[in-house]
């Protein structure tokens, strides 16, 4: 089972990219489950729900540790039970964005805390590849502006530019990342996704 992640700020285009992905896929012939975080079970969307309301008022490390419990019911229900089989499961955001958000975005607990966490949450679970789309604050805030702003969307700008440089940092130490540049067109992105998803596949 190939696990592929795609990470980077609301309004970096995840979302397009990976519906071309698994669109392709399965056009292909190849088994794909995709699953968002927090989400992808009843407890986790229900996880989601809180996190995500605009009303509700959480706690850093509060948050934390909610989107780590999220993750642990997505891998234990939808993920583990798969890791056997052939085909791709693709994760619209992973343990990637709790460094990103809640280490250099929060600074909730120190980032040594967070790792541990997080290799906690995902049940030793790392994808194969992770797909970082880099958008600067300015065009993504031009994407979302016609939508309405969840609680983590509310963080502000300064907290954004933190989200970015805690993912600018984790691509500098992954292997596993692939850092695109998420202005180009949309139709090149999907092309170099899919081409280095297809090279990875070969090799499963």
């Amino acid at each position: 089972m190939l696990i592929i992640s795609f990470e980077g700020i609301d309004g970096s285009g995840k979302t397009t990219q990976i519906n071309l992905l698994k669109k392709k896929l399965e056009a292909d012939g190849v088994d794909v489950r995709l699953f968002r975080e927090p989400g992808g079970t009843e407890l986790s969307e229900v996880i989601r729900g809180m996190l995500l309301n605009p009303e509700i008022e959480i706690n850093s490390v509060t948050e934390l540790l909610l989107f780590s419990s999220a993750r642990s019911q997505l891998i234990a229900e939808k993920v583990e039970p798969h890791m056997g089989s052939e085909g791709v499961i693709i994760l619209d955001r992973f343990f990637d964005s709790t460094v990103a958000y809640q280490g250099y975005g929060r600074g909730s607990v120190s980032l040594e805390q967070i790792y541990q966490l997080n290799k906690i949450a995902s049940h030793g679970i790392t994808p194969d590849i992770t797909f970082y789309l880099r958008v600067d604050l300015e065009t993504a805030e031009k994407r979302r502006s016609n939508f309405l702003k969840d609680r983590m969307e509310r963080a502000g700008n300064d907290f954004y530019q933190k989200v970015i440089l805690g993912f600018d940092e984790i691509s500098k130490s992954e292997p596993r990342f692939t850092v695109i540049d998420a202005s180009l067109e949309i139709e090149y992105i999907h092309k170099k996704i899919l081409d280095q998803v297809t090279l990875k596949l070969k090799k499963v």
